[in-house]
């Protein structure tokens, strides 16, 4: 089951950082990634960009850069 939630944020200086988050239940990977989702969605907004596809995303709503994904680490 999974017990741990890392999301990958690629801040703007280019620095990748791994939030880590333990999980208050254990849960499947598919559960988890779908409580990624939510996650993401109340913390993210998606920005598209017509004149430069390569800057779409899902950028930060604390300004600090863009989710680039997420890590659901299964504990046996």
């Amino acid at each position: 089951m999974t017990k741990t939630l890392i999301i990958l944020i690629l801040l703007f200086n280019g620095e990748l950082l791994q939030e880590k988050f333990e999980l208050p239940i254990a849960m499947t990977v598919h559960e988890c990634l779908s409580f990624a989702d939510k996650y993401r969605e109340r913390h993210a907004t998606y920005q598209e960009f017509n004149d430069n596809p390569k800057n779409q995303g899902w950028y930060l709503n604390d300004g600090r850069g863009t989710i680039s994904g997420f890590i659901c680490w299964q504990v046996s």
